[in-house]
């Protein structure tokens, strides 16, 4: 069991899609990295996304490879700028859950998980990329257990 962390795919920019939907090149990377996903065997309870066009997108992407038992649904607290603590208080560490979403709120959630702390962060998230983390024998709060990055140049 473990929790899985998406920055959304790259997405196009607001002059050229006001809803910032994504790219063609972030709907080709985040399917790669769902299919790597697949491949070893990633199981998923549900997705969880912030609303925003660009994780939608995102999650339904990834939905169609990885077919999560449960519901790709839009919650409330993953925005930029939201209440990490809050919003950490609600995730179950046990669940195969995914959240997809935004930075800085991510990379702070991560360094939150981690140490309860949101500063310094302790991973570099990267479009469409995943993130799992897990619990460690003998310690309270999740490591860091793999990633999956796109490549970049």
């Amino acid at each position: 069991m473990a929790l899985y962390i998406v920055q959304h795919g790259q997405s196009l920019p607001e002059e050229q899609d006001p809803e910032k939907g994504l790219s063609p090149e972030g709907r080709q990377s985040v399917r790669r990295i769902a299919r790597v996903a697949s491949g070893y065997g990633v199981r998923l309870s549900a997705i969880w996304h912030s609303g925003k066009q660009r994780a939608l997108q995102t999650a339904e992407l990834i939905s169609e490879i990885l077919k999560p038992s449960g519901a790709v649904q839009k919650v409330s607290g993953l925005a930029p700028l939201d209440d990490v603590a809050a919003f950490a208080a609600r995730v179950d560490l046990d669940s195969d859950l995914m959240l997809v979403g935004h930075l800085p709120f991510l990379e702070k959630f991560v360094t939150y998980m981690i140490f309860g702390t949101t500063t310094p962060p302790v991973f570099r998230l990267q479009n469409g990329g995943i993130l799992c983390l897990d619990r460690y024998p003998g310690t309270e709060n999740p490591v860091i257990k793999w990633a999956i990055m796109p490549v970049v140049d």
